[in-house]
């Protein structure tokens, strides 16, 4: 294990291929990760307010698969830990904040550098708090983000979500996201 790991990251660091079902969840701060992981585990909406410090390990069991959700924080001090988790992961959510206009760039610049040594890695991109008063579009998140950019082999989708009222259902698009990452990950192991 590398000296210069955090403990609160020491716990799984990878060591080859997959044993289980695991997607990671990465995207910056206050994009709504943990909003959106909330959601697709019990199908109700909480938002978080407080960013992810470390690691969040989620279990969700679908008809079609079990799979282990993990989210790193996105803060800049834990950024650098992202790529330490992708080799053992079968997809990948990136998930950005639709209305935060001015991080895009950023937003872009580390999904590029993510992604750029395994052409095949699954990548599903959430466009998430589309319900936000100027919130991009799904065809500005595409050109925003250089999506056209990330090859013909990758299997890649941009999906539009939002976190509604808390305790309120999860919306369709966020459905059809749980459903999307399940087949992605049974066609994949």
């Amino acid at each position: 294990m590398p000296k210069d790991v955090p403990a609160f990251l020491s716990l799984s660091i990878p060591s080859g291929k997959p044993q289980s079902k695991q997607i990671l969840v990465l995207g910056l701060d206050g994009a709504g990760k943990t909003s959106v992981l909330h959601s697709l585990a019990t199908n109700h909406v909480k938002r978080s307010t407080a960013p992810t410090e470390g690691i969040n390990a989620v279990c969700i069991n679908t008809e079609e698969a079990k799979m282990e959700f993990l989210e790193i924080g996105g803060s800049e001090s834990l950024r650098s830990y992202w790529k330490m988790y992708l080799p053992r992961v079968l997809v990948l959510i990136y998930v950005v904040d639709s209305a935060d206009h001015e991080r895009f760039p950023l937003a872009k610049q580390l999904l590029h550098q993510l992604i750029q040594n395994d052409s095949t890695l699954p990548v599903v991109i959430l466009a998430n708090k589309q319900d936000l008063k100027g919130a991009y579009c799904i065809t500005d998140i595409h050109d925003a983000l250089a999506l056209s950019e990330m090859g013909d082999e990758r299997k890649m989708f941009l999906i539009g979500t939002h976190v509604a009222e808390d305790g309120s259902e999860i919306s369709s698009s966020m459905k059809d996201a749980k459903e999307l990452i399940a087949q992605l990950v049974s066609e994949t192991q």
